[in-house]
């Protein structure tokens, strides 16, 4: 039984005219700033926005001055490179070279008269030269020798290698601390980090979602407009002296519409709408959670009357003690930014004009703090919608949607039963989808009925089977439809195909009349069993298993086990809670709190109802064989089997459940 209808707003194709806000004068609880400028908006500092281009072209132009900073003021000269011989030998056996340099293998020097127009020249000394030699020759023709140690730097050179890195990762980190300053409004070098990332629409018109686009929920829906009256008309509740609460507090599955609710409470009431994700308050740095906090929540009043949601509440708001909570050193970044939201909500006056709405799906799992009263003091469940609800969410969803006269939302609300707001808008998607591929002018019955079949069980896929695969998995899909047709309680079966779908090679499915909202044991053990029929029947079959009934073998063993540890339908155990639903125990998760010798007879249950489940389903396809291999020989004909025709296939009178039993 799932619970997420987020009802995402549809275009209507005759949108009816949106009835504007009531003009009213200013709103009695509508504080004055104080002297001080308590109240008053942050003013932000004027500051040029950062551009990485601009960063980059200042540093090419450094780069480019520095380049010719050097080569105005210490150019190099102009030296024609000479072979080393003849030409270098000669001109000293002539007499012509005045002065060398050598700097390892490298010789420059000056010639006394130009050689070719050059007067500086330079040259490589080869490594099997004779140097004693060209020192002599060098002597005798008075030619003066410096030497220099190869590969020495010049002052300026060595400053720069020396401490222009240093001076660079310097130069750059001040520069970034001093734009995080600037950005933070002269809030220190973390104040951008401390904003909040809240984003904000502004009522009426930002938000364009009001009550008319939640359906479905009708419940929830009357629990929050209390709160759209309060934020458009205080000076009735005050007058009276009542205090409305601070903080609600949306629970129910994800897909149940609680953020649409949000937005609708918003669009009613044409306040400003700060929307925030829980875990957006959560940095790697400690205190800004807190920080963020903070800002949001100034926003919010100096925006009064304004409408706060927070969304996943429990990725912050988790119980400070037990399982699931926080870390026990105490200094947690989400238990400090816990700490400011209920310190916030403890600092709201009657007449800020600010309420808090959160969401989550995991109540169970939240901090006592945040629920007691004068915080999170009212909560709304928001739970999966009943048939009408149903009808009512897709009728919404397929207001911009050309639908086929013939299309009937009522049935197609009856054959989803469980199903939340945003799983049907995905199956009105889908149905769309399906339409535009098929050249359909508007969506047909068909395509919402093959919209919630693949949504549902897969995708259809190809696969090349032999035909002894092909005839197991009749029988097997076979197998589970007549024990669903025939057990007493069962669901009815809707369909059966041996087409490849998803992971499956084939598929049955079932689906109650209506809503079922309380499980009877026999129930239970009807679903065990028609979990198991598959397998029995490939064993009568064929005399051998497979692999292909694993899915079916644990949710069998999944259905067992709730019976024994979670529903007291074990005398053997009795009415004690061995199971927790989410598989950790309430004071350490991860860690059981059952004995060995309990769960040892937890175990030995679990087998002895599958068993018994097995050996019933044994004998039922026994006595029913011409049943099961009539039926499997329809599916290898037609591959796919309506309601009606597996019936049929089967010689079994479906007789459907009168309305309402």
């Amino acid at each position: 039984m799932s619970d997420e209808p987020s009802q995402r707003q549809p275009q209507q194709r005759q949108p009816s005219p949106r009835p504007e806000a009531p003009e009213r004068p200013g709103p009695s609880w509508k504080i004055d700033p104080a002297p001080d400028g308590r109240g008053k908006p942050p003013q932000k500092t004027p500051m040029l926005p950062f551009s990485w281009r601009r960063f980059a072209v200042i540093l090419v132009v450094l780069l480019a001055l520095n380049y010719l900073f050097v080569a105005i003021f210490a150019p190099p000269e102009k030296r024609e490179r000479v072979p080393y011989t003849p030409t270098f030998i000669s001109q000293i056996e002539k007499g012509n070279v005045k002065e060398i340099s050598s700097k390892g293998e490298t010789v420059t020097g000056d010639f006394k008269k130009k050689v070719g127009g050059a007067e500086h020249f330079e040259t490589e000394v080869p490594t099997f030269a004779n140097t004693d030699q060209l020192a002599k020759q060098l002597e005798d023709n008075d030619v003066k020798v410096n030497a220099k140690p190869p590969q020495t730097r010049s002052f300026l050179q060595t400053l720069i290698f020396s401490f222009g890195p240093t001076l660079l990762i310097i130069g750059l980190l001040v520069f970034f601390l001093r734009r995080a300053a600037q950005q933070a409004g002269g809030g220190g070098m973390l104040g951008q980090f401390g904003r909040s990332k809240a984003r904000r629409a502004e009522g009426g018109e930002d938000t364009r979602v009001n009550f008319n686009d939640v359906a479905g929920i009708d419940e929830a829906k009357d629990e929050l407009s209390e709160i759209v009256d309060f934020l458009t008309r205080p000076e009735k509740y005050q007058k009276l002296g009542a205090r409305i609460p601070r903080g609600v507090l949306l629970s129910g599955q994800p897909g149940t519409g609680k953020t649409l609710l949000a937005k609708a409470v918003a669009g009613e009431a044409a306040v400003p709408f700060f929307s925030i994700s829980a875990s957006e308050f959560i940095e790697a740095i400690v205190g800004i959670g807190a920080s963020r906090v903070r800002d949001l929540f100034q926003q919010a009043k100096d925006a009064a009357p304004a409408i706060i949601f927070i969304d996943e509440l429990d990725a912050i708001g988790r119980s400070r003690s037990g399982g699931g909570g926080f870390s026990s050193g105490g200094h947690d970044e989400r238990e400090q930014t816990l700490n400011q939201i209920l310190t916030e909500m403890d600092g709201f006056e009657t007449g800020d004009g600010v309420v808090v709405l959160a969401a989550t799906n995991r109540p169970e799992i939240l901090d006592k703090a945040l629920l007691r009263a004068g915080r999170f003091d009212r909560r709304v469940s928001v739970q999966a919608p009943d048939r009408v609800g149903r009808a009512k969410i897709l009728g919404v969803h397929t207001r911009s949607v050309p639908l086929d006269p013939e299309v009937d939302l009522e049935a197609l609300a009856s054959a989803t039963p469980g199903m939340v707001g945003a799983d049907l808008a995905n199956v009105v998607n889908e149905a769309a989808l399906i339409a535009a591929r098929r050249e359909h002018p508007a969506v047909r019955q068909a395509d919402l009925t093959d919209a919630l079949e693949k949504i549902v069980l897969g995708t259809e896929r190809s696969v090349v089977q032999s035909e002894s695969d092909r005839r197991r998995i009749a029988y097997h899909e076979g197998g589970h439809a007549i024990v669903g047709m025939l057990t007493a309680g069962a669901d009815p079966v809707r369909k059966v195909s041996i087409i490849p779908r998803g992971q499956a090679l084939g598929v049955t499915m079932s689906a109650p009349d209506d809503d079922v909202f309380n499980y009877e044991e026999s129930y239970l053990r009807g679903k065990v069993k028609v979990a198991l029929g598959g397998r029995v029947a490939e064993e009568l079959a064929f005399g051998t298993v497979t692999t292909g009934a694993e899915s079916d073998i644990q949710q069998a063993t999944q259905i067992a086990r709730g019976m024994v540890g979670r529903w007291g339908m074990s005398d053997e155990i009795g009415f004690v809670a061995v199971e927790s639903q989410n598989g950790n125990g309430p004071l350490l998760p991860g860690v059981s709190e059952t004995s060995e010798a309990t769960q040892r007879t937890v175990d030995a249950e679990v087998r002895r109802i599958i068993e018994e489940a097995h050996e019933e389903v044994r004998n039922l396809l026994e006595r029913e064989r011409e049943r099961l291999d009539s039926l499997a020989e329809a599916l290898l004909r037609e591959e796919t089997l309506d309601e009606p025709d597996a019936y049929r296939a089967a010689g079994i009178d479906r007789v459907p459940a009168p309305a309402g039993a």
